[in-house]
């Protein structure tokens, strides 16, 4: 075994008697320069010293997190070794995929496959397969639950094996909440104990939205699947040691506004001082106003505003919150006796014990204002008082984040249609989906709650929802249930029609299910522009519905008053939503809750005692829709009945359609493959700005005219039958060809948006898929062309696992997302980057040349490549290899690759 280098640091704690150990980390720094440290860094600190074995974390490693303040944002590589793995079913299929495939290779290069298993604790949560295929009504819970289990049972024996066959993979099953919130409410340590010694919890996982535990005082952040599987194996993660940027809070949220409008505020102001890359720590005495599902809000969108983390050290509101949550007392006490000692703990009231950050950001709250985002991007905020002509600038802009270039003869078009024997009429701006859901906002208790008394007004003053509007209410966990139904709002939300549909990520993730054929119709043949209204976070094109080309994201409260106005084009000051019974105008103002009224009430209904029931399975609870997290270690009575054969190797099946041994080990051999340059290559796509993983890897419905579908229709199944694409990352065969297959995605090579390209030499436009595959078929190699912020949005593997799979071997933009950078590079994909002020056009490409990238005869971190051309242009480019240990990555062909030659 190797020997810790620190290991004469650790000091004896008591903890109501109990004799422990913690890695003391003054043995390395002096106190005073270690209170300088933020929050943030002192955990990487203490990760470095416990881990330090001059292997995998060298005393370099601690040396440099020791001096941050001289070695900030100097591109310093440091390595870190989280404590665990969280994986969601989208993500985690693949991975368990992967980890199969990888005990095949091992065995087949001659080696032990019962190697290959997860060394630190992962937990997999199933939570992205459910659809709101029904809503509406009292059996959508039911019926969608059903249908989650006929669609992805084949998904779910998969999954079952790998929690049989790999020792320390837990999976939580279906129904049980939304990864993040089981994440904060059951999951999260805060402090592990393991073997006597206490050090503070920290993770990864395969979901970009994985930042909202900092709420809690655990650091963790979105990677690549593939590097988590890397982390999974006892790899750390290796990282360039970030600046802090340290953003105060200040003041008192305003009556009229809520979390969501502090969370859509603070990611706007982050997203424009820019901190890509850069952990954002919160500091200030307004922290101590805001609770843990305020605090988790906000650090769930960081990838929104663009940080790596968005972090709350531990305070007493999170102690309390643990206490709520059903931590034990013994529990609790052995946190805070910890974190006192080693100097972690934090009183956001106690200014003298803020420490050094890179740049210094403020927020008074009460400056905050009523807000949504969109249509687009969640991060084009808006306020609810400008929204109506921020909405109707939109329809005419010409295309681009902020419009829909639509002519001026179309803006007052009313299109007439029949929805169950009734007329209704649809315009420009129409809401025709009208969601609460997300991991954050649904469980929130304050916006939650006020969403349910604002539905009580509303019923009161006898307003109702179009019955076309497709409206949704998919809770984060079960708790959400327990505190809806015991304040008794949960009918009052019904009636609107935002009965419980499913404990899943939903509509949020683009599993909206279908809208009514008459709506479809009357969208598509009048090229309507027409609106989806959400509280989740992410609003991209083509991500929460296919016909919704307007999304916005909005707090609970904002999602239903939009519904009940059934447009966003509306000016709630001057306009009413409605006319109650007797005839008279009904404004938004006349049905908000009180900030009083909805304090008392989450007073009265969000206890301690709620989540220990919650917990036990409490059976005073009447509500049918209720799910408790009682059901995560037994599984629900769908998941035990599913049969599974055990093995250590797993049998594959030739005809499923959903889960295939993927082919990225098949050559492999135990030798290293040579570097060699890229010639002769051709550009599959020519890309421009802010391309995201839904573009590149949609999550969403499979187009009945898409190359996936054509494959799964000559295996014999129906549309109906076809599910997602999420739902189906288990089969490289699907995925390939849903690669670059969003309707939204904007090529130069074609007119219209759509995944078509053109082939080059011969110019004829191909579906994306056909083009690659002639590509391969010629024995060319493809490459991409693109603009800046490539691969943003979701931490999505098969958004660089699907372009290798088309033959892409390189990408050249102008800049990245982190995950997504690192995840072609753990697919042996060169990320090329333009120098600074350089883009696709500067370069005078055109895409239709033909393309050699020159690889320098010695890699290393920050190197330069040149791009040539059969035209005679050339440009030097930068090679985002950023650490050496990426370098190690690439040279074996990818991250997985290298783990397979470790093991033999």
């Amino acid at each position: 075994m190797t020997r810790l280098v620190y290991e004469g640091a650790k000091k004896d704690i008591d903890v109501d008697g109990a004799k422990l150990k913690y890695f003391d980390v003054l043995s390395v720094i002096s106190q005073e320069k270690f209170d300088r440290l933020p929050f943030s860094i002192r955990v990487l600190l203490e990760s470095a010293v416990r881990n330090c074995d001059n292997f995998q974390v060298s005393e370099e490693d601690v040396k440099s997190i020791v001096n941050w303040e001289e070695n900030q944002g100097k591109d310093v590589e440091i390595r870190f070794r989280p404590a665990r793995v969280i994986l969601q079913d989208f993500t985690g299929v693949p991975a368990v995929v992967d980890f199969a495939a990888m005990r095949d290779a091992v065995a087949r290069l001659g080696g032990d496959p019962e190697k290959i298993n997860p060394i630190c604790p992962v937990d997999l949560v199933i939570d992205h397969s459910v659809q709101v295929d029904v809503a509406g009504n009292k059996e959508a819970l039911k019926k969608n639950e059903e249908l989650e289990f006929v669609r992805n049972r084949e998904r779910f024996q998969f999954l079952k094996w790998g929690s049989d066959a790999f020792e320390g993979l837990e999976i939580i099953p279906p129904g049980s909440g939304i990864v993040h919130q089981v994440n904060l409410e059951y999951l999260a340590r805060v402090v592990f104990n393991k073997d006597a010694t206490l050090f503070p919890d920290s993770l990864v996982g395969t979901d970009s939205h994985t930042t909202m535990i900092n709420g809690l005082g655990v650091l963790g952040w979105g990677v690549g699947g593939i590097e988590a599987e890397a982390v999974m194996l006892a790899q750390p993660i290796s990282m360039v040691l970030p600046e802090v940027i340290g953003y105060k809070i200040s003041g008192e949220i305003p009556d009229l506004a809520t979390s969501t409008d502090v969370v859509l505020t603070i990611t706007k102001n982050l997203r424009a001082v820019g901190v890509v890359g850069k952990f954002v720590e919160f500091f200030g005495p307004g922290v101590a106003q805001l609770s843990i599902a305020d605090r988790a809000t906000i650090s769930n969108m960081c990838p929104e505003y663009g940080a790596t983390v968005g972090f709350f050290p531990v305070d007493e509101v999170s102690l309390e919150y643990l206490r709520q949550t059903g931590r034990t007392p013994e529990n609790v006490r052995q946190i805070h006796e910890y974190l006192k000692a080693s100097s972690m703990f934090r009183n956001y009231n106690d200014a003298s014990t803020d420490p050094q950050y890179s740049k210094i950001y403020e927020l008074d709250l009460s400056t905050v204002v009523s807000s949504l985002s969109g249509p687009k991007r969640p991060h084009d905020r808006v306020s609810v008082t400008d929204m109506k002509n921020d909405f109707l600038q939109c329809l005419t802009n010409p295309v681009g984040f902020k419009g829909f270039n639509i002519p001026s003869d179309q803006l007052s078009k009313t299109v007439p249609f029949i929805y169950e024997g009734k007329e209704f009429t649809l315009k420009q701006g129409s809401v025709v989906i009208s969601a609460i859901t997300s991991c954050t906002n649904t469980s929130n208790p304050t916006v939650m709650l006020g969403a349910g008394l604002l539905a009580k007004n509303a019923i009161e003053k006898g307003l109702t929802v179009a019955p076309y509007i497709k409206t949704s209410l998919s809770p984060g966990s079960g708790v959400v249930s327990y505190y809806l139904e015991s304040s008794g709002v949960i009918p009052y939300l019904e009636q609107l029609g935002y009965g419980i549909v499913g404990y899943g990520c939903m509509t949020c993730i683009g599993n909206s299910g279908p809208l009514d054929e008459e709506v479809t119709k009357a969208i598509e043949e009048n090229d309507l522009v027409v609106a989806g209204v959400l509280s989740g976070n992410r609003n991209f094109e083509g991500r929460i519905h296919p016909h919704t080309r307007a999304n916005y994201l909005a707090s609970p409260l904002l999602v239903i008053a939009y519904a009940l106005a059934g447009r966003v084009d509306i000016d709630f000051e001057t306009e009413p939503l409605a006319q109650d019974n007797d005839g008279n105008d009904v404004f938004l103002r006349d049905i908000w809750p009180k900030r009083s009224d909805i304090q008392e009430v989450e007073r009265a209904h969000v206890i301690p005692e709620m989540f220990r029931k919650v917990c036990k399975a409490d059976s005073n609870v009447k509500n049918l829709s209720f799910k408790a997290y009682s059901s995560v270690k037994t599984g629900n009575e769908a998941w035990n009945r599913l049969d599974v054969e055990a093995g250590v190797q797993y049998k594959w099946e030739a005809d499923s359609t959903y889960i295939q041994s993927p082919p990225f080990f098949e050559t492999m051999t135990r030798d290293l493959p040579p570097i060699s340059n890229i010639s002769d290559a051709r550009v599959l796509l020519n890309l421009g700005d802010s391309v995201t993983t839904d573009h590149i890897s949609p999550a969403g419905a499979i187009s009945r005219t898409s190359p996936a579908a054509k494959y799964l229709a000559e295996r014999g199944l129906k549309p109906r039958d076809y599910n997602s694409y999420g739902s189906r990352r288990g089969n490289d065969r699907i995925m390939a060809r849903g690669t670059f297959a969003n309707i939204r995605l904007v090529n130069k090579f074609v007119e219209k948006a759509g995944p078509f390209t053109v082939h080059f030499p011969s110019e004829e436009k191909l579906p994306i898929f056909d083009a690659a595959m002639r590509y391969k078929q010629e024995n060319v190699t493809a490459i991409i062309l693109a603009g800046k912020e490539y691969g943003s949005g979701s931490s999505r593997d098969w958004a660089a696992k699907g372009p290798w799979m088309q033959g892409v071997r390189a990408v050249l933009a102008e800049s990245y997302e982190r995950i997504h950078r690192s995840n072609l590079v753990g697919m042996g994909i060169v990320p090329l980057q333009y120098m600074s002020g350089e883009n696709t056009d500067k370069a005078g490409f055109t895409g239709k040349e033909v393309f050699t990238i020159e690889m320098p005869d010695k890699l290393s971190p920050g190197c330069t490549a040149t791009v040539r051309t059969d035209t005679g242009k050339s440009v030097q480019v930068l090679v985002r290899f950023d650490t050496e240990v990426e370098l190690t990555y690439f040279r074996h062909g990818g991250i997985l690759n290298y783990m397979i030659r470790s093991m033999i």
